[in-house]
């Protein structure tokens, strides 16, 4: 296929760029900023918000697998922009470029619009896809984690360190970004379920309770650490200092302190993929074990 990608420098769309490639497809990336030549690959200068850019992006592509977006703002206006703009934005430039298929990265999040702001901009973003008119899909992924992941970098030294602090008591589930990356490839294809919503995981019936979670994470690390189960307002004073200290480079904004607190982020299986056209291959325990190794390579851990 020719695939048109958007954040494909990111965390999960680099690591989507490269399963498109090691699978044959053709991909054209929006970037921002120049990226080194590379064979399979045309790197489109821009941004959501330029449209030529956009058109060049989608240019005889077989299919838009829309990843970019905003994870962490500090106001309502970063998560309009950058989730529900940039995605109305490309729906757009799909639609004009006549490029049927689009594939949506959006998240479990979206489950709760009312929670957070990132939440609530994936649910705004969801119904601009569900009236699109085009043939999509959505996909709303769990925690990712895996090698170049900077988000859970912070567990992973926080259980090195032997004390995580974790949120009140509730369950998660996990996907590893390569499992991701290939559901995103299958769902491109053109005889992919059309119109679908998808909440995939790494198959673990009834998700992880954070304490098990924080377990396997010592576990790939090579501690046993203590776990102290803090209750919101903690996490939200936490939050509060993070930005003080580290102010945009902080990672636990109060916004993602609200959605932390949640009690359930368990995808639900009868949302799941149809195990004929995807299935997660790598168990977390091993996936937690490798990115650990990735980390102390790269010296981050």
């Amino acid at each position: 296929m020719r695939l048109a990608i958007t954040g494909g420098t990111g965390f999960v769309g680099s690591h989507l760029v490269d399963a498109a490639l090691a699978a044959g497809h053709d991909v054209l990336a929006l970037t921002r900023r120049e990226q080194p030549p590379r064979d399979g690959i045309t790197w489109v200068p821009g941004d959501l918000k330029d449209r030529s850019a956009l058109e060049r992006l989608v240019d005889d592509a077989d299919a838009v697998i829309h990843v970019a977006g905003v994870i962490s703002g500090r106001g309502a206006d970063a998560f309009e922009q950058g989730n529900v703009e940039g995605t109305l934005t490309m729906l757009a430039a799909a639609t004009a470029g006549g490029v049927r298929r689009f594939v949506d990265v959006s998240s479990l999040a979206a489950r709760e619009p009312k929670l957070s702001l990132y939440g609530g901009s994936k649910a705004k973003a969801e119904e601009l896809v569900h009236g699109s008119g085009l043939d999509w899909a959505i996909v709303r992924p769990p925690a990712v984690y895996g090698p170049g992941d900077k988000e859970t970098l912070e567990l992973f030294r926080m259980a090195k360190l032997g004390m995580m602090l974790m949120p009140p008591k509730g369950r998660v589930s996990v996907i590893h970004v390569d499992d991701l990356a290939r559901l995103l490839l299958a769902l491109a294809a053109p005889d992919a379920p059309s119109r679908t919503l998808i909440e995939p995981d790494d198959g673990k019936p009834g998700g992880w309770t954070h304490r098990e979670f924080a377990r396997a994470l010592g576990a790939a690390v090579g501690t046993r650490p203590a776990i102290v189960s803090s209750p919101g307002i903690l996490l939200r004073l936490a939050a509060r200092a993070d930005q003080l200290f580290r102010r945009d480079r902080a990672k636990l904004t109060i916004d993602r302190a609200a959605y932390f607190s949640h009690r359930n982020w368990v995808v639900e299986p009868k949302r799941g993929a149809p195990p004929e056209l995807w299935q997660p291959k790598i168990p977390t325990q091993q996936g937690l074990a490798e990115t650990a190794n990735w980390y102390r390579a790269k010296g981050w851990l």
